[in-house]
């Protein structure tokens, strides 16, 4: 039987909050908890949300943009703040803060800022501007990705209920970067570590896959890597395992080469 997720649209705002918290989770993987007024009525229901990130320009204080009829609008006599889209690992509604994980890979502006980012500076960001809601009662559910995908990994399990069975796959730098993952559901979680190969190669998760014995049954597939690598577990899945495109959620986080890119498949 087919399942249908549910898309929903939200409000679009622009908040500017404040940096509460800088958390290390792994050597390559900084937690910064955002808070604020400003954070009252933001919801994020679906684990692969996502919202946009403002990073000003070293040295300058936050820009905030202007969202209009034609868009974002920016300040003309001012440093235009690279943009970048992350997903709210959690939103606390009480205490009004927002965790964001960055990956501190040393290059870009997302991950230079993250590098010094301290309590007390400002950021701003925008969105979600809708969600996905994917239903938990599949069979089992098969979870893919790399470290830009983890966040939104570690929220699929977290909400999986109690009898969900999830195979997952997670590629890695190396042994250090492995996180707790908490859930509720049955869940096989395979670490695949890079150990010094150049990150976006398809070979890693794709031999891990291929040597899986999967459950039976109906299976949700969320996969979240570089956009090449997901094409070709996407592939695997459909050609090989027979599986149907249509329960497959499959997103390029970043094109290998391109800076700020985002390809669904």
């Amino acid at each position: 039987m087919t399942k249908t997720p549910i898309r929903l649209r939200h409000e679009t705002r622009i908040r500017v909050l404040e940096v509460a918290a800088v958390t290390d989770l792994t050597p390559r993987m900084r937690r910064i908890t955002l808070a604020g007024e400003q954070l009252a009525g933001f919801a994020s229901p679906g684990h692969a949300d996502h919202i946009k990130v403002f990073f000003p320009e070293p040295g300058h204080p936050p820009v905030l943009p202007i969202l209009g009829a034609e868009g974002l609008q920016f300040p003309a006599d001012k440093p235009r703040p690279a943009m970048r889209d992350y997903t709210p690992r959690h939103f606390d509604a009480v205490a009004l803060t927002l965790d964001v994980d960055f990956v501190l890979h040393g290059d870009g502006p997302a991950a230079s800022w993250a590098a010094q980012a301290d309590v007390g500076q400002q950021l701003v960001i925008g969105g979600p501007r809708g969600s996905l809601i994917v239903p938990t009662d599949y069979d089992w559910h098969l979870l893919i990705g790399d470290e830009t995908g983890l966040p939104a990994i570690a929220r699929r399990l977290e909400e999986l209920p109690e009898g969900a069975t999830a195979v997952v796959l997670i590629e890695i730098a190396e042994a250090a970067e492995r996180q707790p993952l908490a859930t509720k559901a049955a869940a096989t979680i395979h670490w695949v570590e890079r150990s010094g190969e150049a990150k976006g190669d398809p070979a890693p998760l794709l031999s891990m896959l291929a040597d899986l014995t999967l459950p039976d049954g109906e299976a949700h597939t969320f996969m979240a890597d570089e956009s090449s690598v997901v094409k070709a577990l996407k592939a695997h899945l459909v050609e090989a395992r027979g599986c149907s495109p249509d329960a497959i959620r499959a997103s390029g986080y970043w094109v290998y080469g391109v800076a700020d890119a985002h390809e669904p498949h």
